[in-house]
C-alpha cells in the first residue's frame, strides 16, 4: 500500500526504528522508506533508457503484479551499479510510504565509542594510487581522453559489528542537506550513504540535476575555509573538469529537453566536510512520458564519475584500478508508474557488513592533476564516512 505521511513532524530516530532490512530514500525534495519486496529487479541497466529494454521491461512487469496486488502507484527502489553491465539491485516493494518535505528533527546523534579497526587495507595503497595518476596523466597529455575518474577504496575490520541505524542516523546529522540511503542487499550487507549529487529528479515534465565536479576540503578556521573555497573557484584545473561534465550533459539532454536552462558558472557549494563546483541544471522534458529511470540510466554514469570521452575512460578506469566498484559510483533512487523519481550519484557511501566497512573515494583527473593532491582529495571524501563511523586515524 503506498501512503502520503501526514504528520507536521518528521522524528529522525523514528524513521530509523524500522527493521533495518527495509529501504530508505531521503532528500531535500521527498523521503521514502519501504518493506517487503513484489519483485527484486536484477536487469541490466545497460541501454536502460530504451523502454524496450530488458530493464524496463521487467519494472514495468513488476509493476503490473503490484498492480493485481492493490497497488495504485507502485514504485521501484534500490541501486545501479557503476557498471552498468553487471547487474542492478533493484526492488518493487510490497509497502511503501513518503514522506513530505518537513523539517526532520536532526538533533538526534548517536554518540558511539570509537571503533577499534583491527586493519586497514587500502586498494590502491599511496605508492600505487599516485602511479595510477601518473600513468593517467599521460594518457592524457597524450590526447587519448580529456578527463578520468579514478579512484580508491578503504577497507576497514573492526572489533565489533556495526550498527547500520546509529551510523546512518550521523550521517544525517552532519549532512542534513544531501540524500541519505539505506540500501539492504541481502547476506547481511547493506550500503549507506550520504551523497551531495544529484543526478536526476523528475516530477511530471519537469527535470532536475546538478552535477558536481571539482572539490576541495573544507577547513576549521573560518578564514581557511574561506581562502580555500576561493581557491577551488579560481582553479583552471577544477573549472575545465567541471565544464566537461556541464557539455557532456547538454549534449545528452537537448535532444530531449523543449528548454534547457544551464547556468553560466558553477556555484560554490559546501558540506560538512568538502566544497564543491556545483551546477544546477532545469529542463522541460518533450515527452512527459520519459520517466525518471530512463532519463537516470541515459545520464550515467556522468563525466563526473566516469570521464569524458566516457567509453575511453571506462576503458582505462578498468585498465588501472585494481579493484571493481560494484555499487560505488553507481545510482541509488526511486520510480514510480507515473514516471516520477529521484536518483542520487552513490557517493560518500560505504558497504557494511558485519565487521567489516568497504569505503570509496574518487577524484577526476585532467592532465594538469597532481597525484598527492589527488590522494589527499580523495581522503577528505573518506572523511564523511569516517566521521559518521566515529574514526579519525584511517587518514
Amino acid at each position: 500500500m503506498d501512503i502520503l505521511a501526514s504528520s507536521s513532524h518528521l522524528d529522525l530516530a523514528e524513521i530509523l526504528a524500522n527493521d533495518p532490512t527495509t529501504f530508505l530514500f531521503m532528500s531535500e525534495h521527498r523521503k521514502v522508506r519501504t518493506s517487503g519486496a513484489i519483485a527484486h529487479i536484477t536487469a541490466r541497466a545497460e541501454g536502460g533508457v530504451d523502454k524496450d529494454s530488458p530493464l524496463q521491461m521487467a519494472v514495468a512487469e513488476a509493476f503490473q503484479r503490484a498492480r493485481e496486488l492493490g497497488q495504485k502507484n507502485p514504485i521501484v527502489i534500490g541501486a545501479i551499479p557503476f557498471d552498468v553491465s553487471q547487474p542492478s539491485a533493484l526492488t518493487v516493494p510490497e509497502w511503501y510510504e513518503f514522506m513530505p518535505h518537513m523539517a526532520v528533527n536532526t538533533n538526534q546523534s548517536v554518540k558511539l565509542e570509537p571503533l577499534t579497526v583491527s586493519e586497514y587495507r587500502y586498494q590502491p595503497n599511496h605508492s600505487d594510487f599516485k602511479n595510477m595518476i601518473s600513468e593517467a596523466v599521460q594518457r592524457l597529455k597524450q590526447g587519448q581522453l580529456e578527463k578520468v575518474v579514478l579512484s580508491r577504496i578503504l577497507e576497514l575490520d573492526l572489533s565489533q559489528a556495526v550498527d547500520c541505524n546509529a551510523i546512518l542516523q550521523n550521517l544525517i546529522v552532519q549532512n542534513p542537506a544531501v540524500y541519505q540511503f539505506r540500501i539492504p542487499l541481502g547476506n547481511n550487507n547493506t550500503l549507506i550513504g550520504a551523497s551531495p549529487e544529484l543526478l536526476v529528479r523528475k516530477q511530471k515534465n519537469s527535470i532536475t540535476t546538478n552535477p558536481l565536479a571539482g572539490t576541495c576540503k573544507r577547513m576549521a578556521d573560518p578564514q581557511q575555509d574561506h581562502l580555500n573555497a576561493q581557491r577551488l573557484w579560481q582553479s583552471t584545473k577544477d573549472q575545465h573538469e567541471h565544464r566537461l561534465v556541464i557539455d557532456t550533459l547538454r549534449t545528452q539532454l537537448s535532444p530531449l529537453c523543449d528548454q534547457l536552462d544551464i547556468p553560466a558558472q558553477p556555484e560554490l557549494i559546501q558540506t560538512s566536510n568538502l566544497w564543491h563546483l556545483s551546477t544546477r541544471i532545469q529542463a522541460t522534458l518533450k515527452e512527459p512520458a520519459t520517466n525518471a529511470l530512463q532519463i537516470a540510466c541515459l545520464l550515467h554514469p556522468t563525466p563526473a564519475l566516469c570521464g569524458s570521452p566516457a567509453v575511453t575512460a571506462k576503458q582505462l578506469i578498468d585498465e588501472l584500478e585494481p579493484h571493481d566498484r560494484g555499487l560505488f559510483s553507481g545510482i541509488v533512487g526511486w520510480c514510480d508508474s507515473e514516471g516520477n523519481g529521484e536518483w542520487a550519484v552513490t557517493i560518500r557511501c560505504g558497504l557494511v557488513q558485519a565487521k567489516r566497512i568497504r569505503l570509496f573515494a574518487g577524484a577526476g583527473i585532467v592532465a594538469d592533476s597532481d597525484p598527492e593532491s589527488e590522494w589527499q582529495e580523495t581522503g577528505a571524501k573518506l572523511g564523511t564516512m569516517l566521521n559518521a563511523f566515529n574514526i579519525h586515524n584511517g587518514e
